[in-house]
């Protein structure tokens, strides 16, 4: 039965439950996501927890509903060691992507998150423009992101790559580690606090579970072999939120084939700032950055300051992000339709009421 505060319970969370302590409810945290359960850590043990059909009800979107790593209220039932999820705790950090499906819905993959690892391996997975996504979500999420490259003991030019890698992180911390030679490991345990909450973030077989299995000293997570090509193999299934013998807590997460971005416009300018940072320098302070002279953006192409790549990449993000913005734009106004409907009718339906009286 764990005690609450090793899980990161604080007095601020306690503030926020005294209404749902009133209701005999009790604090609890999402350690396991199934399909339509929870599993749930509290002081009466791990509960196998259902939702109330009202916070469905409530909820404008599956964001609002309980993800890995949230506070929630349980009314409980301890002699069945189960539960029914109550309400979700407000959220200090998430970790949130767009849907893979058509929908311009939010999907929270971690919430109440302090640190992002953002985990790819220094083999054939090693992509810029994939990084600059999970940099984006890292820093718009609230949580200090940091980059970790994995497989550094089978890297033929580490020192390369990070110059690459470095190149688009700006101020982001990145480590190379190798789970086989220890490489880096104490710099990945300088964030491990207790009390802590990280997340491991990245794409399949990039060695996110071997980590973890190598922090806590133990086989906690099914691992394989890496395949004769160097590539890793996908394992993880679920979102899982894993106590750490040192008192940290992190989430291993399953492999993303796609990382759509979310709301992120100052994320996203962040992250590029050695491109936004030029348009300040342009002649005219409308500059489309495509014909017009004194353009700083193309002067930087043009003599390599700015890779080409970088700036392709810049512009593509961008239109992403701005049509997420036009979509959701008119999901809200067809929604505030919608509402205005309804009230209208009630209102009509309440004066034909009060005549027929």
């Amino acid at each position: 039965m764990p005690d609450l505060t090793t899980l990161g319970w604080d007095e601020t969370l306690a503030e926020q439950f005294e209404t749902h302590a009133g209701h005999g409810l009790i604090p609890g945290r999402v350690a396991v996501q199934h399909r339509g359960a929870y599993d749930v850590l509290t002081e009466l043990g791990e509960l196998r927890c259902d939702v109330a059909g009202r916070l469905y009800e409530e909820s404008r979107s599956p964001a609002d509903l309980p993800a890995v790593g949230d506070w929630v209220a349980v009314a409980a039932r301890a002699d069945e060691d189960a539960g029914t999820i109550q309400a979700v705790l407000p959220r200090r950090t998430k970790f949130s992507r767009k849907t893979a499906w058509q929908a311009a819905e939010e999907q929270v993959l971690a919430a109440n998150v302090d640190v992002v690892f953002i985990v790819t391996s220094l083999n054939e997975d090693l992509s810029l423009r994939r990084l600059e996504r999970y940099l984006i979500l890292a820093r718009e999420s609230g949580a200090q992101p940091v980059v970790l490259l994995t497989k550094s003991d089978l890297a033929s030019d580490t020192e390369t790559a990070l110059v690459a890698i470095r190149s688009v992180a700006a101020d982001v911390p990145v480590h190379a580690l190798s789970s086989v030679t220890g490489e880096g490991l104490h710099a990945v345990r300088s964030y491990l606090r207790p009390g802590v909450t990280a997340a491991l973030l990245g794409s399949s077989g990039v060695g996110k579970s071997t980590l973890i299995n190598t922090l806590a000293g133990n086989e906690l997570l099914d691992t394989q072999e890496l395949r004769s090509d160097g590539q890793g193999r996908h394992t993880t299934v679920r979102r899982e939120l894993i106590q750490l013998p040192g008192g940290a807590l992190v989430i291993d997460t399953p492999g993303m084939r796609e990382l759509q971005l979310w709301v992120a416009d100052e994320a996203l300018e962040e992250t590029f700032d050695d491109v936004t940072s030029l348009f300040e320098h342009c002649r005219f302070s409308d500059c489309s950055h495509e014909t017009e002279p004194g353009c700083a953006v193309r002067a930087a192409i043009a003599d390599g300051t700015l890779p080409q790549e970088r700036w392709d990449s810049y512009l593509k993000l961008e239109a992403e992000l701005a049509h997420l913005e036009r979509r959701l734009d008119k999901r809200a106004q067809a929604e505030e339709r919608k509402r205005w409907r309804a009230l209208s009718r009630f209102q009509r339906e309440a004066s034909r009421a009060k005549g027929r009286r």
